[in-house]
């Protein structure tokens, strides 16, 4: 399994290691530490519903809230970003959408 079809909070083996989904690419590990995982890994996912549906973790939050809160949240940091700083922000927008693919 790959880490974009985890949601956050999941737990999954990594390395040998057990962490929690914290972002799009970041996990916490048990032992402390944030770690970026690479796109390319092959997680072992943990606490998986015995259902078997795939993407039960996934739809634990109503992604129409949140596509409609990040898209405020969005606006108001565009209108208050300097022209400099809205290209980055504009990329960091397209990399949350892409979670939702």
């Amino acid at each position: 399994m790959k880490l974009q079809h985890l949601a956050i909070g999941d737990r999954f083996e990594y390395d040998g290691k057990i962490f929690v989904k914290t972002g799009p690419l970041t996990a916490s590990s048990d032992q402390g530490g944030q770690q970026i995982i690479p796109r390319y890994a092959v997680l072992t996912p943990l606490d998986q519903p015995a259902s078997g549906n795939k993407t039960a973790g996934r739809d634990r939050v109503n992604k129409a809230a949140v596509l409609a809160a990040f898209d405020r949240f969005y606006r108001t940091s565009e209108r208050l970003c300097d022209t400099a700083a809205q290209a980055e922000l504009a990329k960091a927008r397209s990399e949350f959408l892409k979670i939702f693919e």
